[in-house]
Order: structure tokens, then sequence, then C-alpha cells
């Protein structure tokens, strides 16, 4: 499946503010499965220069500072991408033992930025809930294969969790959305990655798109016409990283187009930086994800 995707941020400011730095992490990681052309980023005011970076963690960075100062930035994202789907033996895959997975990941040779060991343990957001924890283990079990364990996991979240835009912010702590069994798909996928870790299953969190508008006969998945999370789960070397969206019950396929992965929101927000001035400011966004075939 070809998409045209079209990513506009744009931030005003109360008053002027000085010394901007900026960080955008929109323009889309290599992913099996998905082939990107035509990235443009445009961002205006324009700055001087933009430094494309390595993100840390699997995600491309964009870095610019505007001296001058601004009262309003708008910075907009456009690619093409295919998709292809998910491959043929994906529904009938099990995976490694949850009691073998972490040894599995822990004995991978393996320090780069996709290494499952790197998703095994606390990260800012995404640190241990007791409660989660807790949870989780009412419905796995050691013994089960870690792709029953994945559908367990996101089947649970979407049965038990209302998506509701407005009852939690970016910095809401997963454990407060998980209390109130109420959230969006940044909220729901950080459970699902604080559930997973506490067991043994290395999780990751991915920043993506969905497409805009459903197939004939099909219901539009949340969380269109914005940008999307989901969680990365390590099944074993054979089938390696797998994607599991708790929003929508589902696995990753090709209405899912992959921007970047990391240990939770903070190493793949779209957007972040620091300015010199009143820290009062306003944020307007549109995604569109539009079929091309």
């Amino acid at each position: 499946m070809r998409y045209s995707v079209t990513h506009m941020t744009r931030l005003e400011y109360a008053a002027p503010v000085r010394l901007a730095q900026f960080n955008v992490r929109l323009r889309p990681a290599a992913w099996p499965g998905q082939t990107v052309s035509d990235y443009q980023l445009s961002v205006d005011p324009q700055p001087a220069r933009v430094f494309e970076a390595d993100g840390g963690y699997h995600v491309n960075e964009a870095r610019f500072s505007l001296h001058k100062p601004i009262s309003q930035l708008q910075i907009e994202s456009r690619f093409t991408v295919e998709r292809e789907d998910l491959p043929f033996f994906m529904g009938e895959a099990d995976g490694p033992g949850l009691t073998d997975l972490r040894e599995l990941a822990m004995r991978t040779p393996d320090l780069s930025a996709l290494a499952p060991a790197s998703y095994i343990f606390a990260s800012p957001i995404a640190v241990p809930e007791h409660d989660i924890a807790l949870w989780a283990g009412s419905f796995l079990d050691e013994s089960m294969p870690v792709m029953e364990a994945g559908r367990t996991l996101m089947q649970a979240i979407h049965d038990e969790f209302a998506y509701d835009a407005k009852a939690t912010a970016t910095d809401t702590p997963p454990i407060d959305a998980f209390r109130r069994r109420h959230g969006v798909c940044q909220d729901f996928s950080h459970v699902m990655i604080i559930a997973a870790r506490a067991h043994g299953i290395p999780a990751a969190y991915v920043s993506g798109y969905l497409r805009t508008l459903p197939p004939p006969g099909h219901e539009r998945l949340v969380g269109a016409d914005a940008m999307h999370a989901w969680v990365n789960l390590w099944c074993g070397e054979e089938l390696g990283w797998v994607g599991f969206d708790p929003t929508n019950a589902k696995l990753a396929d090709a209405d899912h187009v992959f921007i970047g992965m990391g240990r939770d929101y903070s190493d793949v927000a779209p957007l972040d930086g620091t300015f010199r001035g009143s820290s009062q400011q306003r944020m307007f966004y549109s995604v569109d994800v539009a079929p091309l075939d």
C-alpha cells in the first residue's frame, strides 16, 4: 500500500521568544516492509541550517536553532511511503516462551539501537509499576509463547481501557492512565510496555501514523489524523520485533506507517526543544495519510 503523508505543526507564542532550539523526529527510520521516498522537511521561519542526526535509539532527528526572536513557528513534514502487509506466517507464529525469552535477549550479542537488551529495563517514562505488573500477571503465564502473551496484553488493554482524548495529557504518568482506565494511544502503549517488561519481554515504544481513510467495508481505526503509537515486542531471533497496537487490538500492518522506536515517548517525541522567553504557547497540528493506490 502506498501513502502520501503530510504532518503540519504550528506553534504560537504569547510573546516573542529568543534563542529557540528544536529537535524534530518526523523522518521515518528504516523498517522492514516499508520504503520511503521524497521526504521533505519545511521550517518557517527558515533556520540557517538543519542538522540531521541519529536520535539515540532507532529514530531520525533533525536539529536546528533560530537566533532571531519568533512569535510563531511552522514545521511541515511530507513523504511518500510504500507499506507491505504482514508476512503470511505471522498469524500462526508463536515465538519462544517467556521463561526463555529474557535469557535469549540478554545473550544476544548486539548493542545497536535495535538490541533487545536495551528495552528490558526501566526508562524515563516507562518506570516499573507494581500494580501494572500484578495486573498483567493475572493473565500471563511463564510458559506462554511470546506472541500469545503479546496478543493477550494487547487485547486486555483494548477491552478494559476507554479511548478518551480529554482524560490525559502528554505528561500524564502511565500509572494514572492505568488507574483511570482511560487515555489515548500513548497511555495504552506505555502501560503495555511496563507490563511486558515486568514479565521479561523486551518492549519498545513506536511512533508513527495510521491511514486516514479505511479500506471499503472496514471501520476507521482509532488514532488516525494524529500521530499514533503502538508497541514493538522482541519475539526471539527468528521473529524479531513485532508491532502490537493495543488501541485497535491488532498487529501493526500495512495500515501503520513506522516513524521511530525508542524506550518510551521521550525518545521519539515528534518535537521538543528549548527557548528563552514566556512559556505560554499553543500548538496546532494536522496529519493526513492518504492512500495513493
